[in-house]
C-alpha cells in the first residue's frame, strides 16, 4: 500500500471516529474535569465568588455520615438489585427463546417499561404500593397476610424500589440476553446431546460460557445505572423514611439543588464516580479468566 493511501485511510478513519469522540469529550470527559475543578471550591451556587479549599471538601466527607450513609444504602440496593434482575432477565430470554406463537409479543410488552416515563412508572408503583388499597396489599389480604407500608417503613422501604427495578430494567437485560442466546451455534448443543449433556447440563457448560460476554455487560451497566438510581427515590420517597432509601444520586442532588452547595456536591459526585470506577474494574477483573475461556471455548 502506498504511504499517499494510506495517509487518505487515516484521514477518513479520523473523520469517522470525529463525532463520537467530540460527544465524549463535551458530555463526559468536559464536566468529570469541571466536576473536579469545583470540587475544591467553597461555593453556594448563588453566591458568585468561590472560596478555594484544596482537599477539604473530601477530608469532610470522610466523616459526613449522611453522605456515607447514602453510599452503603446505594451498595445494598445495588447488591440485592442487579443479581436478581440479571437472573430475572435471563429466565425471561430462555423462556421467549423457545418457539412460541406469542413470542413477539411478550417481547413488546415486557420492553415496553424501558421506554416509558420513570416518572409516571414510579407513579403508577406508589398505587401498587398504597397500604390497604395498593395492588400488592390487596393480593396479600386475599391470602391472609396483614398490610405492609411498603415505602413508609424503614425495614421495607429499600426492598420494595430493589423489587420494582427488577420489573423496570427487564426489558434492555432480556433483549440482551435474547441476542447473545440466539448467537450460540446450535451445532454445539447437538455435540453435546451426543455425550448425553442435555437440560441443565448443557445450560451449564454450554449457555451460561457462551453468555459470559453478554452477562459482564448486562452487570456493568446494570451496576453503573443502579449506584446511580434517582427518579424513584425522587418521586416515591424522597429518601425516607429515617434516611433509609437516601441514596447517592438523590443525596447529591438534594446537595446541589435543595442546599446549593455547588462545592461540596462536586466532590461527592466525584467520589461516587471513583466508586463507580473501582467496582466496574473490578467487575471486568473478576470475570477476565471466564472471557479468556470463551475466546477459546
Amino acid at each position: 500500500m502506498s504511504s499517499s493511501l494510506r495517509q487518505k485511510e487515516n484521514r477518513a478513519g479520523w473523520l469517522f471516529v470525529a463525532p463520537a469522540t467530540l460527544h465524549l469529550f463535551l458530555f463526559a470527559l468536559l464536566p468529570i474535569g469541571v466536576t473536579l475543578v469545583l470540587s475544591l471550591f467553597r461555593w453556594k451556587l448563588y453566591q458568585p465568588d468561590k472560596t478555594f479549599v484544596g482537599a477539604r471538601n473530601y477530608q469532610y466527607l470522610a466523616s459526613d455520615s449522611a453522605f456515607l450513609n447514602s453510599i452503603w444504602n446505594s451498595l445494598r440496593y445495588t447488591a440485592v438489585a442487579v443479581p436478581a434482575g440479571i437472573v430475572v432477565a435471563l429466565g425471561v430470554a430462555i423462556l421467549l427463546n423457545q418457539k412460541m406463537r406469542l413470542s413477539p409479543f411478550f417481547r413488546t410488552l415486557y420492553y415496553l417499561p424501558a421506554i416509558s416515563s420513570g416518572v409516571a412508572i414510579s407513579m403508577i408503583w406508589i398505587y401498587i404500593y398504597l397500604p390497604e388499597k395498593g395492588l400488592l396489599n390487596v393480593l396479600l389480604g386475599h391470602l391472609g397476610f396483614s398490610s405492609i407500608d411498603f415505602l413508609g417503613k424503614s425495614e421495607t422501604a429499600l426492598w420494595a424500589l430493589a423489587f420494582m427495578s427488577i420489573w423496570t430494567g427487564l426489558g434492555p437485560k432480556m433483549i440482551l440476553f435474547l441476542a447473545g442466546l440466539i448467537g450460540v451455534p446450535q451445532t454445539l448443543y447437538e455435540a453435546a446431546s451426543l455425550d448425553g449433556a442435555v437440560g441443565w447440563r448443557a445450560f451449564r457448560h454450554i449457555t451460561l460460557p457462551m453468555l459470559v460476554p453478554t452477562t459482564l455487560f448486562v452487570t456493568v451497566t446494570s451496576t453503573i445505572s443502579a449506584i446511580q438510581i434517582f427518579t424513584p427515590v425522587y418521586m416515591m420517597t424522597k429518601g425516607g423514611p429515617e434516611d433509609s432509601t437516601d441514596m447517592a444520586g438523590y443525596h447529591i442532588y438534594s446537595e446541589a439543588w435543595v442546599s446549593f452547595n455547588t462545592g461540596l456536591a462536586s466532590a461527592k459526585s466525584f467520589v461516587l464516580f471513583v466508586i463507580i470506577a473501582v467496582v466496574a474494574a473490578a467487575q471486568f477483573r473478576m470475570t477476565q479468566k471466564q472471557l479468556e475461556g470463551h475466546s477459546t471455548f
